[in-house]
């Protein structure tokens, strides 16, 4: 497969591999935006021709929305290639293609987030393994940071403290949450409105830049959802879902 890296000239144009297709599309608008911004801060996606979720996604550790210490080396948002992509060696495309480039740039190696167990929305840590990463640390909700050196292990990349123990202080839901992931800008307003409507007390914190989410009370910025205090899920919810975790 040929692949596509996305540019200011192009980005209005492509697809974003997210089974979404249409501009006009809130989750499109949303996402579409998000990277125009970032691009700018040496953020990478780069995705097959064809329509559908084969992509990767990078940029430096210093400009990575996670509250993450590790510098000189380069973050992965998302490597993510399902349905009928899967099987033909495209992740190993994808990855090597980011490999390449960071050494290229003088990067000291990978960061990416993953867990002991596969977890929705999280790198298969079997994957990783098998590709040379190791874990090289862990938040109290089980969230794992894994990494690839590229050279002579020196100072490991680690979570700052605030996402090290993922707590808030606040009582009932607090979901923080950002625009990277395209499918927060339809399914967050329709979980508040659930909420609302049943009486049940939700907080919404949109991030909006990358000091707020390098000081987020959590590892995983994307999606993250706490019930009185304690961290719960980092799965995108909708209203079914979400009712279902409530009743529990």
């Amino acid at each position: 497969m040929e692949y596509i890296r996305l540019t200011k000239e192009n980005l209005a144009s492509e697809h974003i591999c997210c089974a979404l297709s249409s501009n006009k599309d809130i989750q499109v608008l949303s996402k579409k935006a998000w990277l125009a911004e970032r691009l700018d801060e040496g953020l990478v996606f780069l995705k097959g021709v064809e329509r559908g979720k084969c992509f990767i996604e990078y940029l430096p550790m210093e400009n990575a929305w996670n509250p993450i210490e590790g510098a000189g080396y380069m973050f992965i948002d998302c490597l993510w290639v399902a349905g009928s992509f899967k099987g033909h060696g495209y992740a190993n495309d994808l990855l090597a293609r980011c490999i390449c480039d960071s050494k290229g740039k003088g990067k000291k190696g990978l960061c990416i987030l993953s867990s002991a167990k596969k977890k929705p929305f999280l790198a298969d840590p079997r994957y990783l393994e098998h590709k040379g990463f190791e874990a090289c640390d862990e938040a109290d909700n089980g969230i794992q940071l894994w990494h690839l050196p590229f050279g002579p292990d020196g100072q490991k990349p680690m979570f700052k403290e605030c996402a090290r123990h993922p707590h808030v202080d606040e009582k009932g839901f607090v979901l923080y949450y950002t625009s990277q992931c395209p499918f927060n800008a339809k399914y967050v307003p329709i979980v508040v409105k659930a909420a609302k409507e049943h009486g049940i007390a939700f907080k919404a914190i949109h991030i909006q830049n990358k000091e707020e989410a390098q000081n987020a009370p959590t590892p995983i910025t994307t999606y993250a959802l706490f019930f009185d205090g304690n961290y719960l899920t980092n799965e995108q919810m909708n209203v079914n879902k979400f009712m279902k975790l409530v009743s529990r």
